[in-house]
């Protein structure tokens, strides 16, 4: 298929398992300018923007939003601040056909992360992806394998994977700082007041309603979905584990040192408001690594709430000998026996864009602190969690196959039932 015809055809009625972009990747050097796209610029992709505006020889060029009017609000903002004007997309396939773009950045809603990076692999792209790096756990592994297929560098846009003070905490866990660690708990305590009820629509002529569906089953437009407001939606989003949740998904994982887990269960619902929300407001879910001997604890709080040792958005890891505090993105305390005596601590930052510049020239995935394979896994902990909520039973998984063993609902739900045509994430990437 011509890239030409792809680009023109409205819907992008193309055989999913005919993708054919024209792939080209240039060979760059330490100091040849990269070209960036962002995919998505009313949350997450100003600060896409800013990150990689900040970097050395690595400039945005192209702004892609299916709302024409935010776009052009980004962009007139981004040359009031840069001296320079961007290009301005609605349809992002137009940016996987521009050969001179080496990198995309996707920060759409959740139910476009796989797709679009899916494609951005194909294209010959490296891919900045927000997260959950995909929507459900079929999703991911197809990211993993087009990642590795077309040797793309994927990274994960979980920010505090580059925290020197994060990196040096975990190392500490690794040396048995607080002994052997038998428990990790996820907090993630964020402000979600009331949506509120709004009706149907025609969708606003600014807005390409078929972009902004993309893979989601047909609906018809509504404020309760754009622009935010999709995370509370099962189409679109994975209610807050996945959305702030994955930063503290990958945490747990990444402290505990293990991989999915072996048993899942989780209670939740909504409590507090009768409004447009479909995934729950207030869950806790609980996980289990057999071999290994560790507990996990995630639990979501949308409202007023005491904060568990001084974390609201953060990790708590329990050993025999003491615990460590990890807070936000950016640092750790640790704390010894009854009496709480006080430990190594840390606060520092770091920067996860140019984390992913740097490996995008050296090539190296060994370099990225945030790789596909993290999206993956990070993103999957949220989604067995939410399928143990919807079925309300307790799940057992096979992390190898990464199937629920006792369970054929469960199973229903490791990927969409139904992809819009022209937007289905393939079988054969």
């Amino acid at each position: 298929m011509e890239r030409r015809t792809f680009v023109k055809s409205a819907a992008g009625a193309v055989a999913a398992q005919g993708m054919a972009f024209a792939a080209s990747s240039r060979v760059l050097g330490a100091n040849d300018r990269i070209r960036v796209a962002v995919l998505g610029v009313n949350g997450r992709g100003r600060r896409h923007i800013a990150g990689f505006e900040a970097l050395d020889n690595v400039e945005v060029v192209t702004l892609v939003d299916p709302d024409r009017k935010i776009a052009e609000e980004r962009a007139a903002s981004f040359e009031g601040r840069y001296g320079r004007k961007p290009a301005i997309e609605q349809d992002l396939r137009r940016v996987l056909d521009d050969q001179s773009i080496d990198c995309i950045g996707v920060a759409t809603p959740n139910h476009w992360h796989a797709l679009a990076a899916i494609w951005g692999c194909q294209a010959g792209k490296d891919v900045y992806v927000e997260k959950p790096g995909a929507h459900s756990i079929y999703e991911g592994r197809q990211l993993v394998a087009a990642a590795k297929k077309y040797n793309r560098i994927v990274q994960h846009g979980v920010q505090l994977r580059s925290s020197v003070a994060m990196r040096e905490g975990i190392q500490l866990l690794r040396d048995g700082i607080i002994g052997d660690i038998y428990l990790g708990r996820a907090c993630i305590f964020k402000w979600r007041p009331s949506v509120g009820k709004r009706p149907s629509e025609a969708a606003p002529a600014h807005v390409d309603w078929t972009m902004w569906q993309g893979p989601a089953e047909e609906r018809e437009f509504s404020t309760r979905y754009v622009h935010y407001n999709w995370h509370w939606h099962w189409d679109y989003g994975n209610g807050d584990i996945g959305n702030q949740g994955i930063h503290e998904t990958d945490l747990m994982l990444w402290g505990l040192g293990v991989g999915l887990p072996d048993e899942v269960m989780a209670m939740g619902g909504k409590f507090l408001w009768d409004d447009d929300k479909e995934t729950p407001e207030t869950m806790t879910a609980l996980l289990k690594w057999k071999k290994e001997n560790i507990m996990g604890e995630i639990a979501v709080r949308p409202w007023s709430s005491n904060y568990e040792d001084g974390v609201r958005v953060g990790n708590i890891f329990y050993g025999s000998k003491g615990f460590m505090l990890m807070r936000t993105y950016n640092s750790y305390e640790v704390y010894f026996g009854a009496n709480r005596d006080p430990g190594p601590k840390g606060d520092f930052g770091g920067d996860h864009y140019a984390n992913f510049i740097k490996a995008v020239r050296s090539r190296k995935t060994s370099d990225q602190h945030g790789p596909v394979e993290t999206a993956h896994t990070s993103s999957s902990v949220a989604h067995i969690a939410n399928i143990a909520l919807l079925t309300n039973r307790k799940l057992d998984f096979d992390p190898r196959t990464e199937r629920f063993t006792n369970d054929d609902e469960a199973n229903s739900y490791l990927r969409r039932k139904t992809y819009r045509k022209g937007f289905e994430v393939p079988e054969n990437v």
